[in-house]
């Protein structure tokens, strides 16, 4: 069996420094992380690479080769992530570490791997390759959850929130795996209350805070975003200072409870000799 958490989130939401930090955290505690980069225009890390997508194709490469702009070649590059070179190759190096002892912007951990991924969001919200890869993954035998970011400066008024919750959720319905929500970056937030109220937040307050800000044409549709939001309750965020070891590891209890971490693990028996 192995573990993955697929980092995902808008570009500047924190996805880079979340894998970094988390890389040392669990260097501290003596827990086994491998990180897997499928960002193509990535260009260094402060951290070691397992695998990583650039040696099969680069960004930069396809611009130049095939004169496409940045978006269009980021596509291209995706799509290269369901060749059976490249499936072969990281499936193969997982499996290989996993036996000897086994989150731009994606990264895996028992170990667990961190996919860190792109950070357009139309790639993982309406192009249907990293669904595929994340397919490919389970038929593998890995346990995979998506880790959304989402910055917690930009939440700083309620449309602005209703606007990541649906950014989330339309990934959410794209991927079809088991989803956490993290609010990046509060160790920046001048007044902490200010976004605490968004963490589980009620239709009543939502709804209210969107008619004062918006036009009365828009009742209806601040009435049902809100619902959406309320009823289903499918967006909750779970915030994240990396100044706090604590915090780190309350988010990484959090993954390991949603991908049943380590559930499959022998129980060591320590044999010992009885007093007398």
């Amino acid at each position: 069996m192995g573990y993955a958490q697929l980092v995902i989130g808008p570009a500047g939401s924190g996805k880079s420094t979340y894998c970094s930090s988390l890389y040392q955290h669990c260097e501290t505690v003596g827990r086994t992380i491998h990180m897997v980069n499928l960002d193509p225009a990535a260009e260094h890390f402060s951290y070691p690479v397992s695998t990583d997508i650039r040696e099969l194709i680069s960004l930069d490469d396809v611009m130049e080769e095939l004169g496409m702009g940045p978006n269009g070649g980021l596509i291209y590059c995706m799509d290269c992530m369901e060749y059976p070179l490249f499936l072969k190759k990281t499936i193969g190096t997982l499996k290989t570490i996993w036996m000897i002892g086994w989150m731009s912007n994606w990264r895996v951990i028992w170990m667990m791997t961190i996919l860190c991924l792109i950070a357009q969001i139309e790639l993982f919200t309406h192009v249907p390759v990293l669904r595929n890869f994340v397919e490919h993954l389970k038929r593998k035998n890995f346990n995979v959850c998506a880790v959304y970011f989402l910055d917690s400066q930009f939440v700083s008024d309620v449309t602005k929130y209703i606007s990541g919750c649906m950014a989330s959720l339309s990934a959410m319905i794209q991927l079809e795996l088991p989803h956490i929500n993290i609010l990046s970056k509060m160790d920046l937030v001048a007044n902490k209350k200010d976004v605490e109220e968004y963490l589980n937040p009620e239709a009543q307050v939502l709804l209210s805070q969107l008619n004062r800000q918006m036009a009365p044409k828009f009742g209806k549709l601040n009435k049902s975003l809100a619902e959406l939001v309320d009823d289903y309750s499918m967006v909750n965020f779970i915030p994240l200072d990396l100044r706090k070891e604590s915090s780190i590891q309350y988010v990484l209890s959090h993954i390991d409870n949603c991908i049943q971490y380590g559930e499959d693990a022998d129980v060591k028996v320590r044999d010992f000799d009885p007093e007398d």
